[in-house]
């Protein structure tokens, strides 16, 4: 979430994949130019942080150079059921350490979102039935950006057995209900936003606060730039099954900090 977040990652990613001999990272870049969407530039930055895959999500598009920006940067995922014709991919299999296959794939929410999207729940059976995770894949990875919480977890429940890690984005507020479902597949609702929590959703309070207190808009919301804490999930998973075999919650840093995995 804007330059607060972008200094969390940038500063604490590297140490943690050496720390924690990550073999995958993940990161979601939607709001991290200036809360609304990502550059070109800033897309480089959390990718040479140790970034394998940057997500995106609604504000996919927002900043103008990324429809021609992602053609060229295949490690950039944009939703599986955006727009018909929208540039980018929306799943793309890496090569994590050692030569394992991992899938990762966003699809975006219909709940109490702004536009209606394609059906996120038959998009995403045809990409896990076509990577069954411990054949084609190692892993796969699923990033749901989404409102409702129900619909996140429906998601998760919906990909159990046929996907590693189910876990959504978009609120920008982390939840405490990491689990393992029955057929191995790991949730968290929503992983949080690496950004500045003493803020109103990782922006500076005064703004959001008088548009609720007021109805009445007075300037731009902009992204708040104190300490931001770096939130987000670790998982482990078995590389003959595909199955989760282990999650926490991450966060470092700032108002949030707790121990790591």
């Amino acid at each position: 979430m804007g330059r607060a977040g972008r200094a969390a990652v940038v500063e604490r990613l590297p140490k943690l994949r050496e720390d924690w001999r990550l073999d995958f990272v993940v990161v979601n870049g939607e709001n991290a130019s200036n809360g609304a969407g990502l550059t070109g530039d800033h897309a480089k930055l959390l990718l040479d942080a140790g970034a394998d895959c940057l997500t995106l999500g609604d504000h996919a598009f927002d900043q103008k150079d990324m429809l021609q920006y992602i053609e060229k940067e295949p490690r950039i995922i944009r939703p599986l059921n955006y727009a018909k014709g929208a540039p980018g991919k929306g799943f793309r299999v890496f090569e994590a350490r050692g030569g394992r296959k991992v899938l990762v794939t966003q699809v975006l929410g219909q709940v109490f979102m702004k536009r209606p999207f394609d059906d996120p729940f038959s998009a995403m059976e045809t990409v896990l039935k076509t990577h069954p995770r411990g054949g084609l894949v190692q892993a796969s990875i699923v990033d749901v950006h989404c409102e409702a919480t129900s619909e996140k977890m429906a998601m998760g429940h919906y990909c159990d057995g046929k996907a590693s890690l189910v876990v959504g984005t978009h609120t920008h507020v982390p939840t405490a209900d990491a689990q393992i479902l029955p057929g191995g597949t790991a949730l968290l609702s929503d992983a949080g936003m690496c950004g500045d929590y003493d803020s109103v959703i990782g922006m500076e309070k005064a703004e959001p606060l008088r548009r609720f207190i007021t109805g009445m808009p007075k300037s731009r919301f902009t992204p708040a730039a104190g300490e931001a804490t770096l939130s987000g999930v670790y998982v482990e998973t078995d590389d003959r099954t595909g199955q989760a075999t282990r999650i926490c919650m991450v966060r470092q840093g700032g108002r949030l900090e707790q121990s790591g995995p």
